[in-house]
């Protein structure tokens, strides 16, 4: 195989979104990385001195995707009705790209990885939350709003909120809890 002389930081990330996606961070190698590129695996290298710089530039990136995501359903929207929005396409992308959400809330604890992606959207789920709440109170409301969240998303993926099984619907339990959280931030 005759491997390219180059190639550069973005293309390996976005291959390496795409393996991520369809074989999630169990599946993703950097060998299969490089041949995806058709490159020889030592190349990689260049780019990410091990695995766990690799997991973290994927992490980074799927929080701009995400970030992405929570600002087109916040967009022309206010108060409330921007974090009902936010709410059900954050819970959509976990649930529609679980593999990639997986690998964005695994600790990237790695010296010089990109934390500005995470950052900024942490700092935009905040000031929406903040918006509501104030600076006093937003912080922790953030927090226990985006715990709901994930616990939720986590429920989902271990399948053990099934929409068919269940009693109560997941999807009005999502809501009930939005509609606890919204009326617990309020008090104070």
């Amino acid at each position: 195989m005759a491997y390219p002389a180059k190639t550069d930081r973005m293309a390996i990330i976005k291959s390496g979104m795409e393996l991520l996606a369809r074989k999630g961070l169990s599946g993703l190698s950097l060998r299969a990385l490089a041949t995806s590129l058709d490159l020889a695996p030592n190349a990689l290298y260049r780019y990410f001195a091990d695995r766990a710089a690799l997991e973290a530039a994927l992490a980074a990136e799927v929080a701009r995707r995400l970030h992405a995501v929570l600002k087109r359903a916040a967009a022309g929207k206010e108060g409330e009705a921007a974090l009902r929005s936010m709410a059900r396409a954050y819970l959509r992308f976990a649930r529609e790209d679980r593999r990639l959400y997986e690998a964005m809330m695994t600790a990237c604890d790695l010296e010089g990885a990109d934390v500005e992606p995470h950052a900024a959207l942490w700092g935009f789920v905040l000031e929406k939350v903040q918006a509501l709440y104030g600076e006093t109170r937003g912080p922790e409301a953030a927090v226990t709003l985006w715990a709901f969240l994930h616990g939720i998303a986590g429920l989902e993926a271990a399948e053990i909120l099934r929409q068919n099984e269940l009693p109560h619907k997941p999807l009005s339990s999502i809501e009930f809890g939005l509609d606890v959280w919204f009326a617990g931030a309020r008090v104070g």
